[in-house]
C-alpha cells in the first residue's frame, strides 16, 4: 500500500460527507424556495377591501413604559387618524419614569384630534407580562365604549393618516377577525442594514404570511405593533387573559384566535413604520435574543435541532465553496454555490422593501451566524435566571413574577 494511502483514503471520505451535506442544504433550499409558502415573496400587503355602508367603533390601546423618546414621533400620527366613524385612543402608562403618561397628554393637547385617555395600571400580577396586563387595562378602559374593534399597536409605530380606515376596511371586506400589519423597522445605521430585514425575512420564513391568511389553515402569527382585533373576538377568545404569560405575544393571540375559530390575516406594512432605533449591534442583539429561546418553548433539544438547522442551510453554502476550493473539489463548489445563489435570491425581494442594496444578499449567512449567536444566548441568558424581558421586567418562565431590572 503506497505511504499515502491512509490518509487519501480518510480525505476522500471526508470530501464525499462533505459534498453529501451540502447537497442536503442544497435540497432544503429547493424545497423553501418552493414549498414554504413562497416566504420570500414580499407582495402580501393588504388585501382587496371596499368601505364599508357604516364605519364600525375602533378603540385604539396602548401599551407603553418609558416611551418618551418616540411618543412625539408616533402618538400624534394616531390621533392624527382621519376615519369616518367613532374613534378613541387609550394610551397605558405601564409603570413609566420617563413621563411617558404626561408627554402623551402634552401631545394630545398640542396636536389636538382623537380623543386620548392616559391611565396607569399599577404593577402587573404573579403570572402576567408587564406588557400583556397593560393591554388588559386598555381593553378593560376600551369596552367601556363599546368599540367593535381594537387596535393594539405599540407605542413607537407611526400610522399613516388612513390606516386606521384601511385596516378596518380590509377586516370588514374580508371577514377577519385579526387583521395584523409587520410594521416597517427603521433601517438607518449600518448593522440596522444588515440585521433588520434579515429579522423580518427569517420571521415570514417561520410563519409564511401566505399560509396564515388562508382559511382553515393551521399556520397563525400577527405582528404585535399593528394588531387589528374585533372585540367580540376577544372576548370569545379571551384575549389577553388566555395568553397573559405570553413573551412572543403576537403570534400567542394570532394562536388564540384562530383557536376559537376566527380568521387572521397578516402581511407587509406600506405605510406603518417603527420609529424605534436600534443603532448598534448590542440593541439588536437584546431585541432579538430576549425572546428567542421563549420562541423555542425553552427546549434544549429545539434549541439543538435549530442551531444545526441554521448551520445546515445557511453556514454549510458558503463554506462548501471555501472548503471545496481549497481542496480541488469542483462538486461542492458547485453545490454550495447553487445554494448560495438560491439563498441570496430569496434574499433580495426583502432588501427592495427596505430598500436596501442587493449586494447585501451574499452576506446572509453572516447574518444568519449572527442570529445563530443571539439564539444560544438568549437560552444562556434563560438558565442564568434572567429570562425575556420587556422594558426592564425580565420573565425567566411563564409562571414567574416580574423582576423590575
Amino acid at each position: 500500500m503506497p505511504p499515502h494511502g491512509p490518509r487519501r483514503v480518510g480525505q476522500t471520505a471526508a470530501v464525499n460527507a462533505y459534498l453529501w451535506i451540502t447537497v442536503v442544504s442544497l435540497a432544503a433550499w429547493v424545497w423553501l424556495l418552493l414549498g414554504q409558502g413562497f416566504f420570500w415573496r414580499t407582495d402580501v400587503r393588504l388585501p382587496q377591501r371596499r368601505e364599508p355602508e357604516a364605519w364600525p367603533s375602533v378603540c385604539v390601546v396602548v401599551p407603553a413604559r418609558d416611551e418618551a423618546a418616540v411618543l412625539p414621533d408616533s402618538l400624534p400620527s394616531l390621533l392624527a387618524q382621519d376615519y369616518p366613524g367613532r374613534a378613541e385612543v387609550f394610551l397605558v402608562d405601564d409603570g413609566s419614569t420617563d413621563g411617558t403618561g404626561e408627554l402623551a397628554r402634552e401631545l394630545s393637547r398640542r396636536h389636538g384630534g382623537l380623543p386620548l385617555t392616559v391611565d396607569s395600571p399599577g404593577e402587573p400580577p404573579a403570572g402576567w407580562t408587564g406588557k400583556l396586563w397593560a393591554v388588559r387595562y386598555g381593553i378593560g378602559l376600551a369596552r367601556a365604549r363599546g368599540p367593535e374593534y381594537l387596535l393594539l399597536t405599540d407605542a413607537d409605530i407611526a400610522h399613516a393618516p388612513d390606516s386606521l380606515r384601511e385596516l378596518v376596511a380590509a377586516a370588514e371586506t374580508g371577514g377577519f377577525d385579526v387583521v395584523s400589519q409587520m410594521a416597517r423597522l427603521r433601517v438607518a445605521s449600518l448593522w440596522e442594514r444588515l440585521v433588520v430585514p434579515a429579522f423580518v425575512y427569517f420571521f415570514a420564513q417561520l410563519y409564511p404570511f401566505r399560509w396564515i391568511g388562508r382559511k382553515g389553515a393551521r399556520t397563525a402569527a400577527a405582528a404585535g405593533g399593528c394588531v387589528l382585533l374585533r372585540a367580540g373576538m376577544a372576548e370569545k377568545a379571551r384575549i389577553p387573559d388566555a395568553i397573559r404569560h405570553a413573551v412572543i405575544d403576537d403570534v400567542a393571540l394570532a394562536r388564540a384566535v384562530k383557536g376559537a375559530g376566527g380568521r387572521v390575516w397578516l402581511g407587509l406594512a406600506d405605510r406603518v413604520d417603527s420609529v424605534r432605533p436600534y443603532p448598534g449591534l448590542g440593541d439588536l442583539w437584546r431585541m432579538v435574543s430576549r425572546s428567542a429561546y421563549a420562541q423555542l418553548r425553552h427546549n434544549p433539544l429545539l434549541l439543538l435541532g435549530t442551531v444545526a438547522g441554521l448551520a445546515l442551510v445557511y453556514l454549510v453554502p458558503p463554506a462548501a465553496v471555501v472548503v471545496g476550493a481549497a481542496g480541488g473539489d469542483a462538486a461542492t463548489v458547485l453545490a454550495g454555490a447553487v445554494a448560495w445563489a438560491v439563498m441570496a435570491g430569496t434574499y433580495l425581494p426583502m432588501l427592495r422593501y427596505y430598500g436596501q442594496p442587493l449586494w447585501l444578499a451574499p452576506l446572509l449567512p453572516f447574518t444568519a451566524f449572527l442570529y445563530l449567536l443571539m439564539t444560544v444566548d438568549s437560552a444562556v441568558q434563560h438558565y442564568r435566571g434572567r429570562g425575556a424581558a420587556w422594558k426592564g421586567r425580565t420573565y425567566s418562565r411563564p409562571d414567574a413574577v416580574p423582576d423590575e431590572g
